[in-house]
């Protein structure tokens, strides 16, 4: 009888739903931020400091 009163109970929350119309839902446009670097030679710095590890890691060889 519980699973009956629950069947109800759905069916009437899922009907009014509806009671207003279809209307269709507003998407908007997503916000897309541009990150900026203070310096220009900001890609460069990782590369020389891991290739001066290598070099170093070599000579001690």
């Amino acid at each position: 009888m519980k699973k009956l009163a629950a069947a109800a109970v759905f069916a009437m929350a899922g009907t009014a739903s509806f009671a207003g119309g279809y209307s269709e839902p507003v998407i908007e446009a997503p916000v897309v931020v541009e990150e900026t670097s203070s310096s220009s030679a900001g890609g460069y710095v990782v590369p020389l400091l891991i290739l001066a590890l290598v070099a170093a890691a070599v000579a001690a060889d």
